[in-house]
Order: structure tokens, then sequence, then C-alpha cells
């Protein structure tokens, strides 16, 4: 199956709302995928950019704790951006797709959820050998 920017998606995660503050939580099927590596991007520098890169394997689930991003998703063909502003939705990026986070908030916060430990080999971080690889 050809990967697209259709299969990237925003999900919404299970908020519980309270007077005191509202709680989301990330478990058993939220991802659609098992979960090997957490992390989170913060202190990003105004007018830096992260990403750039695709993955030949692993899928990612990005959420914006705090703050706000912007997310660009490519296949090859088409682009398509999604803005991250809420932590009660993240982004679905499947493998296969060329991905640039930007725009970042002062503040903001990325965590991603990730279906494999890190595997330098799985990255492919040149963008016209991406597209090479989609022929």
């Amino acid at each position: 199956m050809k990967t697209t920017i259709n299969n990237a998606a925003v999900l919404p995660l299970p908020k519980i709302e309270d007077r005191r503050g509202n709680l989301s939580v990330i478990e058993g099927n939220t991802v659609p995928y098992d979960i090997k590596r957490v992390y989170y991007l913060y202190d990003v520098p105004g007018g830096a950019e992260r990403g750039g890169h695709s993955h030949i394997e692993q899928q990612e689930f990005l959420i914006a704790l705090s703050g706000s991003f912007e997310v660009i998703i490519n296949d090859g063909a088409e682009e398509k951006f999604f803005m991250l502003n809420r932590p009660d939705k993240g982004l679905l990026i499947p493998q296969g797709l060329w991905r640039e986070l930007k725009n970042f908030s002062s503040g903001a916060v990325c965590l991603v959820i990730a279906s494999d430990v890190f595997k330098e080999a799985d990255y492919i971080r040149d963008f016209d050998a991406f597209l090479e690889s989609k022929k």
C-alpha cells in the first residue's frame, strides 16, 4: 500500500473534563501501534524548524501539549498543512511521509509517540532521496 497525505489524520484523545483542570489519556488503542518511544521537543527558538525527514517504517503521533506549531506533510506528490494547538488532539503520521515542523509559538511543547526506538537507518533525511523512494 502506498502511503499518501490522506493517511495522515488528526485524532481526538480521550478528554476528562473537570473544574480543577482537564486530563487526557494515551493508553490501549489510542494509537494504532505499540508505543516503543516517547520524546518531546521544547525551547524551540523562534524561526527554527524541526523534522525535515521521513521514516521508512516508523509511525508517529504528534501532540501540542502546550502552545502551537505547524506540521507540513508531503507524500512526494502532494503537501498538506496541519496546525496543532490542542493537547486533546494529535496528528497520526504513518511511515513513508515527509514531515516538517515549523512556526513554533513561544513555550510550545511537541510530544512525539513513536512506534519504534531510534534507528538511524529508518530515516530518509534528504528530500530528493525521499522523492526517489516514492517512485
